[in-house]
């Protein structure tokens, strides 16, 4: 399993960063985008995607890992 991305914001801007970094993976002009890259990041991981809000709380997640019980269809 590879490190949780976290879509946070950075001063007008939108950053990945996984957990852990001081560094941002990318930096994007909109959340959409940096959405997008993340959960793409996050699934070649198996990883959690946090996605944060402007103020910094996490609004919404979405796992990538291997499921060991995943529901029935």
């Amino acid at each position: 399993m590879g490190k949780n991305q976290h879509v946070v914001p950075v001063n007008g801007q939108w950053g990945i960063k996984g957990e852990g970094n001081s560094k941002f993976t990318f930096i994007f002009d909109n959340q959409a985008e940096a959405i997008a890259k993340a959960r793409e990041i996050s699934k070649n991981q198996a990883s959690e995607l946090f996605i944060h809000r402007r103020d910094g709380r996490i609004r919404e997640r979405d796992s990538h890992e291997k499921d060991p019980f995943p529901p029935k269809g």
